[in-house]
This record gives C-alpha cells, structure tokens and sequence, in this order.
C-alpha cells in the first residue's frame, strides 16, 4: 500500500509505502501526477518517506512501478529520498546513472530537511 500526498502549490509529491506495493497504488499516484502535470508540466521534487522497503505484491506491481519511474523520472527535478533503509540508502547512487532528477538521501528523522531541499528548486 502507497499512501501520497501532492503538495500542488509547491510541486512536490511525498509517498509513502505501508506494506507490500501493488499495481494499483501507481495507478492512482500516475493518474493524480498526471493532472498536475499536464496544467504545470515538471514536479519540483518527489519525496519518498520510508523506514524501510516493503517490496511489490506481484510482478505486476513491479512493472507498474518501473512503468510510472520511466514515465515521470524527466519531469522531477529532485528526489528526495527519506530513510533509515540499508536498501534504499543506496538507491541514490543507483539512480543518479540513469535518471534524470538530482538525488539525496536523508535520515528518516530529517523530513522537513528534506522537504526544504525540495522546495529550493521553484
């Protein structure tokens, strides 16, 4: 499950994951991040809020998650990415060769820091 919040005034999208992702939560997060983007064009910054990886419910919840990243990845500035997760703490490293946003990784307890780094871009 993906819970998300798009901050419209700012452009930012903050998700957080709360169990397993599923096919569905991508569908929902594409369709609402869509709208915004086709009025407002990029997002200033994408944060992901997470103690740890859930992981996918199936293998079409992975596609779907590959599908939205290759989808949206040239339309973010930044990524924010908010964990204590060995996993995800090297997913910045990962990302920064083959997608587009400016990546930074932030202990879980450093939210609003997080958030104002992303907000410096507008």
């Amino acid at each position: 499950m993906l819970d998300f919040e798009l901050l419209r005034d700012k452009g930012i999208l903050i998700v957080t994951p709360h169990g397993p992702l599923e096919k569905a939560d991508f569908e929902r997060v594409a369709k609402e991040v869509d709208l915004y983007l086709a009025k407002d064009g990029m997002l200033s910054g994408v944060m992901i809020y997470a103690q740890g990886f859930p992981g996918w419910d199936s293998f079409a919840a992975f596609l779907a998650h590959f599908k939205f990243v290759k989808d949206h990845q040239r339309k973010v500035e930044r990524l924010a990415v908010v964990t204590d997760s060995d996993l995800l703490k090297i997913m910045p490293h990962i990302v920064a060769h083959f997608a587009h946003p400016e990546v930074k990784q932030f202990p879980y307890g450093e939210k609003a820091t997080a958030l104002a780094w992303l907000e410096t871009t507008r």
